[in-house]
C-alpha cells in the first residue's frame, strides 16, 4: 500500500470515528480539518513546487 493510500485510509477512518463518537459540530469540524488540511497545504505551494510534485507522482504511476 502506498504512503498516499495509507493517508487516505487514515483520514477516512478518523472522519468516520469522529462522526460516530463526537457531538455533531465538533465532529464536522474535525472532518473538515482532516480532509481540508492537505488541500490547503497544496495550494500554499509555489507553482514550481506544484509542478515538481505532479512530475514525481506521474513517475510513480508508471511503476
Amino acid at each position: 500500500m502506498s504512503p498516499l493510500a495509507k493517508y487516505y485510509l487514515g483520514a477516512g477512518i478518523a472522519s468516520v470515528l469522529a462522526l460516530l463518537l463526537l457531538p455533531s459540530l465538533v465532529a464536522w469540524i474535525i472532518v473538515i480539518a482532516v480532509l481540508g488540511g492537505p488541500v490547503v497545504a497544496y495550494f500554499m505551494l509555489d507553482e514550481s513546487q506544484r509542478a515538481r510534485l505532479r512530475r514525481i507522482r506521474r513517475r510513480q504511476i508508471g511503476r
